[in-house]
């Protein structure tokens, strides 16, 4: 009997930073709403620096639990340069934690606030969330033939117009790499194989369409590509078998001991401008991943396993840059629910919020 109730405490563990972070949405959309109804008259640019402002302390909040709450180690290997840069990260798909390692890097280089991301259309109807990711600047988008090449270049042109900063995160193998569901990896194979292209033993086969489109519209105004290449610690089973990529429950109950973390950052001139040999030199890029990712999982030698090659820095992310968000949101919300018109302005946030995200997103990308 309490064995089974010490089992089912620690496999609990997700239920305080999950009820915090959802907890704490309505009261930040209440905060970024206010700011957004008093910036209507001012330019775009001030609004988007006060909102990035916001994000920041929503995402540092996420990344106590994540980063120091866990327990995490992070491990960056390759050149991730210390400031700020107008970027597009491209990185390999393999569990829902793959959007947090992105806040991972970003915060090391003091531009948590610019991420943005390319999301599968089908995210905007999140409660909150959906609406406000579109409204920082995230670009959904759908698959092959519905995919709307028109409707993302306005949607980056305005960001562009309104000078924001950008940190856009795609992930161009359009889903998750899932060892649990063999036919996806199959059916990406034989993709590959029948338009010529290397077959891929640890990623999909990634589709250019959205990578292009953004590098295209903003050649102007990136700075570079990040090419990044994560691995998690322990996703192999005692058969040396890949296994299924922690989830965010799981990671919250620290079931990932170790992230590693490779980035290549690429120059604007070397990478091709016609779609047609863009996809070629994408897929190249994804070659690189699966080699390193066959080292990190499949090297014969056992030394060089659970690692990728070259120098690798333990990166500790410091309570400084967490801590103080976590108690800002948490406190605000604590006062709001102390009250009995509080408590009813919180529940008419998660109602008329999400009622009016959801019109809001079938209406506008």
């Amino acid at each position: 009997m309490l064995l089974s109730l010490v089992l089912h405490t620690y496999s609990m563990r997700y239920v305080l930073p999950a009820a915090v972070m959802m907890g704490t949405a309505p009261t930040y959309v209440l905060a970024w709403g206010a700011w957004r109804l008093l910036s209507a008259v001012l330019p775009a640019r001030f609004y988007r620096e006060v909102d990035d402002r916001l994000y920041t302390i929503y995402q540092s909040m996420v990344l106590f639990f994540f980063e120091n709450y866990t327990g995490v180690q992070v491990i960056i290997y390759g050149d991730l340069p210390k400031n700020k840069e107008n970027v597009i990260y491209l990185s390999n798909h393999q569990c829902t934690v793959d959007w947090i390692i992105a806040d991972m890097l970003a915060i090391r280089q003091n531009a948590l606030g610019h991420v943005r991301y390319v999301l599968k259309d089908g995210l905007k109807w999140l409660p909150l969330y959906g609406w406000y990711f579109s409204q920082h600047g995230g670009v959904y988008v759908k698959r092959s033939a519905n995919f709307n090449e028109k409707e993302m270049r306005e949607k980056l042109r305005a960001q562009m117009k309104a000078e924001t900063p950008m940190y856009l995160v795609i992930f161009p193998e359009g889903t998750r790499y899932n060892p649990e569901i063999p036919k996806v990896i199959a059916d990406s194979q034989s993709f590959a194989e029948k338009e010529g292209l290397a077959i891929l033993k640890h990623v999909l086969t990634p589709r250019v369409k959205a990578t292009h489109v953004a590098i295209d519209t903003m050649k102007d105004y990136l700075d570079a590509v990040y090419d990044v290449t994560v691995a998690y610690e322990g996703t192999v089973d005692h058969k040396g078998q890949r296994k299924l990529a922690p989830s965010m429950t799981e990671f919250l109950c620290k079931e990932c001991p170790k992230v590693h973390i490779f980035i290549d950052r690429i120059e604007l001139k070397d990478i091709p401008e016609e779609q047609m040999y863009m996809r070629r030199w994408l897929h190249e890029r994804f070659e690189i991943k699966d080699k390193l990712l066959i080292e990190f999982y499949d090297a014969k030698d056992s030394k060089r396993r659970n690692k990728f090659p070259g120098k690798s820095v333990h990166s500790k992310l410091s309570l400084k840059k967490t801590l103080p968000s976590l108690l800002f949101l948490g406190g605000l919300t604590a006062s709001m629910l102390l009250t009995e018109s509080g408590r009813k302005l919180y529940v008419k946030t998660w109602i008329y919020g999400t009622l009016i995200g959801c019109l809001w997103v079938s209406i506008k990308p």
